[in-house]
């Protein structure tokens, strides 16, 4: 996840002071979230809400992406339960980790959003291999290539 983008504070012989306002919030958002996880345990149906109102808060086209990805995620992976992390949609496995997320591109000002997976996902290849994926659009194409990716990151788990 590429919290760093995005404007800093002014700096101070020439390094940075801190965190910026959107990594800070991601920050409490992910607290937030640590507390609720109790709850998301005993209640998954309860993650489901959070990221639909998650996705609904995004702006366009976030706010498109987002919704069609849940779809196809929840599709090509219905074992996967929708959850936040760190204020993203995410999708975690039956253990609660989370597998993939969507970061959108307003959070921290990037002209694309990105589909990104953690270490659960299954991705591995050789020495090396893509774990993050910038999306701007979402064709037939890209939208076989991520039901793949989902499919691939799931298998075995």
């Amino acid at each position: 996840m590429s919290m760093s983008s995005g404007k800093r504070d002014s700096t101070v012989d020439g390094h940075s002071p801190g965190f910026t306002d959107a990594e800070k919030e991601a920050m409490r958002e992910r607290a937030r979230e640590l507390k609720a996880e109790v709850k998301w345990r005993k209640n998954k149906a309860a993650g489901t809400t959070d990221v639909l109102k998650k996705i609904e808060e995004m702006k366009e086209p976030d706010r498109t992406i987002a919704k069609r990805l849940h779809e196809l995620i929840k599709g090509s992976a219905p074992d996967l339960s929708p959850r936040t992390w760190y204020g993203f949609p995410a999708y975690a496995n039956k253990e609660g980790d989370v597998v993939c997320f969507y970061q959108p591109a307003e959070k921290f000002g990037t002209r694309y959003g990105v589909l990104g997976f953690s270490d659960e996902a299954n991705l591995d290849e050789d020495g090396m291999w893509p774990t993050a994926y910038a999306i701007t659009e979402l064709s037939p194409a890209v939208e076989a290539k991520i039901t793949a990716l989902v499919k691939r990151a799931v298998s075995g788990s």
